[in-house]
């Protein structure tokens, strides 16, 4: 683990990129090179600032109070890297140019005293491919699953003009998945699960379910999504549904949580439901809590992240894609086997995903084992994600594809709990 992340002056760096960009422009004054003159400038922006790491001190508490003041932000670009100081305009124009990071403005100091950060998750006690499965109602055409709930739940938080981790309906969005959560635990008569707010720094919080299992102690099996949605033409108020950018994810782990109770399931090892904040902007909801549970000593014995389940492009194979990196081994095999047993759709294996690509992320640096179904093979998947056109009404949508995660998460919990 290094000793801590470097600052820099920053004048140097700007006089050196603005240099390679004049040079760059005597090559590229096209104006369809415009685009890859932008990843140019950013990946150059971010070569550049880690050599400017190593001219200076390691980033010290009364730095980040400092820097968070001014509206500037920790940012984690590789694993083995140092992060670096940003600003949001910076941020919002990584996003669009498909560069994937870490926040780690919050967790950047807990995260120094854990003795392993590095990205290297447990392998943990999760048998796989050779164990029998029971053939239970929560896994049968005849089982309560709903695809009507879903499409009403989701009806709910597209009609929020967005749902930005700093908007006011991005706060009313969280608070209204809490009261649904409520609503199903009086429903059903569960004293025994409770649902919380966990806040954070932002108008929006995350929201945790817990299923308090008969072993108190045992590890916990978490299912989470995100709740958040961000437009990138316009972040803070632009219109974003994010009907699959996690609408998707996020109805699918409420139905989820709907289907065990009615079902009165009632586990051996204590089951959570997770909806974080702020997964657009650097995964900050679910790594505050990730840390948290680390810095805790929480046993978590396995994480499955679902973070889009409703599209796959027209006339190809429909799939469930498991994520090649970040996750842990061994519950990819057990969810391979899991999605073979219980899913009428077939599995197969992503191209990697890369450093901070979804929640799952988050889970695997603090060192538990986690997983990621995705809707297609990337290539396949939705390519309206962060504008106003991510709604249900795009070809290519289905609910009947989104239902499979929502079984598959039961059964992942289901499975590792009972």
């Amino acid at each position: 683990m290094s000793s801590g992340a470097k600052s820099c002056t920053t004048k140097p760096c700007t006089i050196a990129s603005s240099r390679y960009l004049e040079i760059f422009d005597h090559f590229a004054s096209d104006v369809q090179l415009t685009q890859a003159k932008m990843q140019f400038s950013l990946l150059l922006s971010l070569a550049l600032s880690a050599v400017c790491l190593v001219e200076t001190s390691p980033i010290t508490s009364s730095d980040i109070a400092r820097n968070t003041a001014k509206g500037l932000r920790l940012i984690s670009f590789a694993e083995e890297g140092e992060p670096v100081w940003k600003a949001e305009a910076d941020i919002f124009a990584y996003i669009k140019s498909g560069i994937h990071f870490f926040d780690v403005s919050e967790v950047y100091e807990p995260e120094q005293k854990w003795s392993n950060v590095s990205a290297k998750a447990k392998a943990g006690t999760i048998s796989c491919a050779s164990r029998d499965f029971p053939f239970d109602c929560a896994y049968t055409n005849s089982c309560d699953y709903s695809a009507e709930n879903m499409q009403s739940d989701l009806a709910t938080l597209t009609a929020y003009n967005n749902r930005y981790y700093k908007s006011m309906t991005g706060a009313a969005a969280s608070t209204w998945i809490k009261d649904k959560i409520t609503s199903y635990i009086v429903m059903y008569g569960r004293s025994d699960v409770t649902v919380s707010l966990f806040t954070h720094n932002w108008a929006q919080s995350s929201v945790i379910a817990k299923i308090h299992g008969t072993n108190s102690s045992g590890a916990v099996i978490i299912v989470g999504a995100h709740m958040d949605s961000i437009n990138l033409k316009s972040p803070t108020n632009g219109r974003a549904p994010g009907a699959d950018d996690d609408g998707t994810g996020t109805v699918n782990v409420i139905e989820a949580f709907r289907v065990l109770l009615a079902a009165d399931f009632r586990p051996t090892e204590p089951v959570e439901f997770h909806w974080y904040s702020a997964e657009e902007v650097g995964l900050l909801g679910s790594q505050a809590i990730a840390t948290e549970y680390r810095s805790s000593g929480v046993n978590v014995k396995a994480f499955m992240e679902l973070d889009m389940s409703g599209y796959f492009k027209p006339g190809t194979k429909e799939v469930v894609a498991i994520q090649a990196d970040y996750i842990n081994t061994e519950l990819n095999a057990f969810l391979k086997a899991l999605i073979t047993q219980y899913s009428r759709i077939p599995w197969a294996m992503d191209a990697p995903c890369g450093y901070a690509c979804s929640d799952h992320a988050s889970w695997h640096k603090a060192g538990f084992p986690s997983a990621f179904p995705y809707e297609a093979i990337t290539g396949n998947d939705n390519p309206n994600v962060h504008t106003s056109s991510d709604t249900t009404n795009v070809i290519g949508f289905s609910w009947a594809h989104s239902l499979e995660f929502a079984k598959i998460g039961v059964a992942f919990v289901y499975e590792l709990a009972i």
